[in-house]
């Protein structure tokens, strides 16, 4: 199976959790010996958006706001990528083209951003796009998607369904901006539209989520496309 699982910053980057990025790592290196085809991407978290807020209050434009923010993730895969040694790629890609290259030789890819203009949702999608992954994964600090922001909103309800259409309505932006914080990234959304492929949101701080999201379990909250 060809997997993409993108890791939330909120999980393991808000601060940064050497234990579970560690537990992740073994797990990412079991799938691999099970013949599972994986890419991984980090989000930068709590670290890139002090970043993001510190090039603001500088006046820098908000490229250069996404630009530090993908060095950020970059340096989260980088523990992931140390750490999972000779099974993962032996640098961090920096384009979809290196991500295939990697894929191709069998490794374990483990990427951040990739541009200014797109979260690293957006790219865990073209990155699924471009392998034709089976399934893509997302790990977050919540247990899936619910009817509105739980952190904001105490009636909200986890969804344990819900279509890709259906999707825009529930989340608060509709447009990439610097340092966006919701569950799915609105260009993500775009083009996972076009693709068929399964997607599960689940809570991240639990390794055997993932897996039972993989065996096809009743975990987090199924996307349907």
């Amino acid at each position: 199976m060809k997997l993409v699982i993108r890791f939330g910053g909120s999980v393991i980057a808000s601060p940064i959790r050497p234990k579970l990025i560690g537990e992740y790592a073994e797990f990412l290196k079991k799938l691999r010996g099970e013949n599972h085809s994986i890419v991984a991407v980090t989000g930068g978290g709590e670290i890139a958006r002090q970043f993001i807020k510190a090039a603001r209050e500088l006046g820098l434009r908000e490229e250069i706001q996404d630009e530090l923010a993908i060095k950020a993730s970059r340096l989260v895969a980088e523990l992931f990528q140390r750490k999972l040694s000779g099974d993962a790629c032996s640098k961090i890609p920096t384009s979809v083209e290196e991500a295939k290259k990697c894929i191709d030789e069998n490794k374990i890819v483990v990427m951040g951003g990739l541009k200014p203009g797109m979260t690293t949702d957006t790219v865990a999608v073209l990155i699924a796009k471009a392998i034709n992954a089976d399934m893509l994964v997302k790990a977050t600090d919540q247990e899936g998607i619910y009817t509105k922001d739980p952190q904001k909103h105490k009636d909200a309800k986890l969804l344990k369904k819900v279509k890709i259409e259906d999707l825009e309505k529930i989340l608060e932006e509709d447009k990439h901006k610097a340092g966006i914080h919701q569950i799915l990234d609105p260009e993500a959304i775009k083009i996972l539209k076009t693709l068929k492929i399964r997607l599960v949101v689940v809570n991240g701080f639990k390794p055997e989520n993932i897996l039972l999201a993989i065996k096809g379990e009743n975990i987090g909250t199924l996307v349907e496309v």
